[in-house]
């Protein structure tokens, strides 16, 4: 029951179907200024009166109209933003008054609830009301709804796919499904709607609101479930992070830093005691949180971090201290403003010996946001993206936390000083601590997917509406039927299939991995992380040139896609880094196959390549350049691995050659880094390629086996083509058939044209999010056509528009 004392929330307002037809009245009622007590009174009166209306929304239409409770701004923004969400759904768009609008809106939200009344019986009714309120309709929506006049195009899209995108949204969310589904749910709430306008602090601020919605909704829950925080899903949290990317990234990267890095430090570097104290904490954001691991000196580098935490045996107390300006924490998510504590990485000193590395639940902020003694906080400042996180610094002076705070599943202290670890080594319990935070990288991949999904879908859907150049005489043709358009987006469409399967591998490896794969799962996380995030910041950037000038406005949203998804590659290791720790374990692997068994792994060795000269080498073979054997899977498959193997065993060769004429390792490994990182680059992408084709033929809707054979065909002979010039040097590929396969990528990209945007589609991504008018088949911002604006921002047809 409803406190007659009360306000109805404006979420109890729209939860309400039958108050659906009425909500823009409501809304201009309260907005208008004019309007008297006497007046909102006879409106609610009236409005009151409709028979469609039960008791409960009867009673909460009562309430909202009361002049004297008044709803509050954030209440009325929320109904205002609910309008023009639901109205993004109508067919049109040319509402002339409130009566049109409302009953525009009733009929969008039929299928979910629909109204007992007839169509014609609901306008009747609003028009009399609408009388009763006294405003120009017709100005009440152009002021509710400013780009009202976005009306879609008119013109439809060009083809039908020749698949269901339904049936292959199936296929991409095979794993996790209700929980994606319960993501988009959230998204849909009017809360998370972009925000116009807001400066550094309101964007902030509005960030953690919404991430306090969506622990509030039962986002943390995923992760850390109450009563069992230490049989946490993380394989269900990355599915509703990779989700949660559709939309803002800078509360994806809040909320990954707080629940994923922050919540995870606790979970896997922490024991029960930990778990119980501090995980509901986190799930419900009770206990903001942050992972200050990063140093100003050492970045990438945590094994030489400088901060140092030693033990106080008198006081049972561990006393944490930045020694230098150079240990100061740096880049630290959540920090600048909203963190009350943080998972601290700092050498561990007991007794005067140095332990390594180890992790501390350090406190920074008390329960009103102040500061804490010894503690000193700086903001990073304004960055390229993702401005609606708080990066900031930190400095420790002697800051004492009590001996419960490590996080001592690796390593003990007694209260005595005593250290004790079930693993023996510094390096080993360092990399093993590392390894338990794999997540980062994870997530990340994830949501750099996503990211070059958004942007995928934007550009190509722009690009099947926009048109550009044709033949003398006759109608501009549509950007994707040229092939240049063509070719610069549709490989990305099927690298972006790819990767979608590859990472759905990699998030099962690391769910089920077990000590014996952790490394394994750490290097194939760092090498899906660097290719996954090097191809968003790609994508991003052909989508935006592929949409010309509209590319370029704020509102289509590819510049702050491009904005913040720059840091990715960066950031939960630098690219090249992770590249290089993938190359290192190739080499560590080939090492131990000829040290297990030397004489099985070298005839092994032998039979591969032999094969390998047989299938591909041979005259015959280096001359096919027909389509059936252009588009063999195995060809591309069996290409990849062969020079994947080349660069291992040359690798090892220079490596070797380098240790034996008596070169220091690090010397010798700094000498041949470019062969390191094209050898990470080769185990990646052939994973990518393997994963791609292996879940393709998983899939049992015969009906999509067609266009995603296509997809793995063009995205395997892109692998060859940009990597022609390898192949052609080591007597792989002759220039006839290097030819003949960039051939073959043209042709696939025309056979792909017509399922494009049902390809895209096929993400599933939520108008909501996506929010760019070009992205959704409307007109351009500011109300033209899209035929009346060239892909460079001038006039169609004028003397300086350029050829696609």
């Amino acid at each position: 029951m409803l406190d007659a004392t009360s306000r109805p929330s404006a979420r109890e307002l729209l939860s309400q179907s039958g108050l659906a037809p009425l909500i823009p009245m409501l809304y201009v009622a309260w907005t208008d200024g004019e309007l008297t007590a006497e007046e909102l009174r006879a409106l609610g009166t009236a409005a009151r009166a409709q028979p469609w209306l039960n008791l409960k929304a009867s009673s909460v239409l009562a309430l909202w109209v009361d002049p004297l409770r008044p709803p509050s701004p954030r209440e009325l923004s929320l109904v205002r933003d609910h309008i023009r969400v639901t109205a993004e759904r109508l067919a049109t768009s040319n509402q002339q008054n409130l009566a049109e609008l409302g009953v525009q809106l009733a009929q969008v939200l039929a299928g979910e609830a629909p109204l007992d009344v007839p169509v014609a019986e609901l306008a009747q009714a609003l028009h009399a009301l609408e009388a009763t309120l006294g405003v120009d309709g017709k100005e009440a929506v152009r002021s509710l709804m400013p780009h009202a006049s976005r009306a879609p195009h008119a013109e439809a899209r060009s083809h039908t796919a020749s698949f269901d995108p339904a049936a292959m949204t199936d296929v991409l969310e095979r794993t996790y499904r209700p929980v994606r589904k319960q993501v988009r749910g959230w998204l849909e709430d009017a809360d998370f709607r972009y925000k116009e306008g807001l400066d550094t602090d309101g964007y902030r601020d509005q960030v953690f609101d919404w991430l306090k919605h969506l622990a509030n909704d039962g986002l943390g829950q995923l992760a850390f479930p109450k009563g069992r925080e230490g049989g946490a899903d993380l394989g269900a949290f990355i599915a509703a992070f990779e989700t949660m990317a559709f939309f803002d990234l800078s509360l994806v990267i809040k909320a990954g830093v707080h629940f994923g890095l922050f919540g995870s430090s606790i979970l896997f570097l922490g024991t029960k005691r930990h778990h119980q104290q501090y995980l509901p904490q986190v799930a419900s954001l009770e206990l903001p949180g942050c992972f200050a691991m990063s140093e100003l000196g050492h970045g990438s580098n945590v094994r030489d971090c400088e901060t140092v935490a030693r033990y106080d045996a008198d006081t049972r107390e561990f006393v944490i201290d930045t020694p230098s300006e150079t240990a100061r924490k740096e880049w630290i998510g959540n920090a600048a403003r909203h963190a009350r504590m943080a998972t601290v990485f700092a050498q561990l000193e007991v007794d005067g010996e140095r332990l390594g590395v180890h992790a501390l639940l350090v406190p920074l902020r008390d329960t009103h946001g102040k500061v804490l003694k010894g503690i000193r906080i700086e903001d990073c400042g304004e960055k390229m993206g993702l401005n609606g996180v708080d990066n900031g610094r930190l400095w420790f002076n002697n800051v004492r936390v009590p001996r419960e705070n490590l996080l001592d599943r690796y390593g003990q202290v007694t209260e005595a000083g005593e250290y004790t670890s079930a693993i023996t080594g510094d390096s080993k319990r360092f990399f093993t601590m590392l390894g338990a935070l794999v997540a980062g990288r994870v997530s990340v991949a994830c949501a750099s997917l996503s990211a070059a999904k958004s942007a995928l879908t934007i550009a190509v859907r722009y690009g099947d509406l926009r048109r550009q150049f044709g033949p003398t005489g006759s109608r501009e043709v549509r950007l994707l039927d040229h092939q240049s358009h063509q070719l610069r987006l549709l490989p990305l469409v099927a690298k972006a299939y790819a990767l979608d399967f590859a990472l759905e591998y990699l998030v099962d490896r690391y769910v089920h991995r077990t000590e014996d794969d952790a490394r394994e799962v750490e290097a194939l996380a760092a090498g899906l992380k660097a290719y996954a995030s090097w191809n968003a910041t790609a994508t991003v950037q052909e989508s935006r040139e592929a949409c010309g000038g509209q590319g370029y406005l704020t509102a289509n949203r590819l510049p702050s896609l491009k904005a913040d998804t720059d840091v990715f590659t960066t950031f939960e290791g630098d690219n090249t880094v992770l590249m290089q720790l993938v190359a290192k374990g190739l080499l560590t692997g080939y090492r131990q196959r000829f040290e297990d068994d030397r004489v099985f792994a070298v005839l092994k060795l032998i039979v591969d390549r032999a094969t390998t000269v047989v299938t591909d080498r041979n005259p015959i073979a280096g001359r096919r350049t027909d389509s059936d054997h252009l588009r063999d899977s195995d060809f591309h498959l069996r290409a990849l691995r062969f020079r994947e193997e080349e660069i291992l065993s040359s690798v090892s060769k220079r490596i070797r050659k380098r240790l034996t004429a008596g070169v220091e390792a690090f010397e010798a490994f700094n000498q041949v880094q470019t062969h390191l990182l094209a050898l990470a680059h080769a185990s990646v992408e052939r994973i990518v390629l393997e994963q791609f084709l292996l879940g393709v033929a998983a899939v049992k809707d015969e009906a999509l086996k067609p266009v995603l054979g296509r997809l793995a065909d063009l995205f395997g002979l892109s692998c060859l083509e940009s990597a022609s010039g390898w192949f052609l040097e080591h007597g792989w590929l002759e220039a006839p058939k290097a030819k003949a396969i960039r051939k073959e990528r043209v042709k696939l990209c025309a056979e792909l044209r017509p399922d494009a945007v049902g390809l895209v589609d096929a993400f599933g991504i939520p108008d909501t999010c996506l929010s760019a008018p070009i992205g959704l088949g409307r007109l351009a911002p500011g109300g033209e056509r899209f035929d009346d604006v060239a892909a460079d921002g001038g006039p169609a047809g004028s003397a300086d528009s350029r050829a696609t």
